[in-house]
């Protein structure tokens, strides 16, 4: 398994998890959302984007285009939610997901880049 196919997994899984959380409206992602300014519906849109997102990164396998589209799209999605953070004056452990994720996504469309 290289690089690229673990990245692709994890970063889907992630993604996957995280926008389902949101789409199915969980109690702790309801509290996020107030907490950034979001209506519950509109959270629920970053879901399925998410979720699309991670979609996108798994076809990436197959269909490198597809995964880095996918890639660059969830990068918007996590700048949006960095600057979100940001202009709530959220710190530390409010910022870190965002941040490992980003970095991840990057990881991810650097290991597309460089594999066959």
């Amino acid at each position: 398994m290289t690089v690229f196919s673990v990245l692709s997994v994890l970063v889907a899984g992630i993604f996957l998890l995280f926008g389902a959380a949101k789409l199915f409206a969980l109690a702790p992602m309801r509290e996020r959302a107030a907490h950034a300014g979001f209506s519950v519906t509109a959270f629920r849109g970053i879901g399925a984007l998410e979720i699309a997102g991670a979609a996108g990164l798994l076809l990436g396998l197959t269909v490198p285009v597809l995964g880095a589209l996918a890639g660059a799209g969830l990068l918007l999605l996590l700048a949006g939610a960095l600057v979100t953070h940001v202009r709530n004056h959220d710190r530390g452990r409010d910022l870190v997901p965002g941040l490992v994720c980003t970095v991840l996504v990057a990881g991810y469309l650097v290991a597309l880049g460089v594999s066959p």
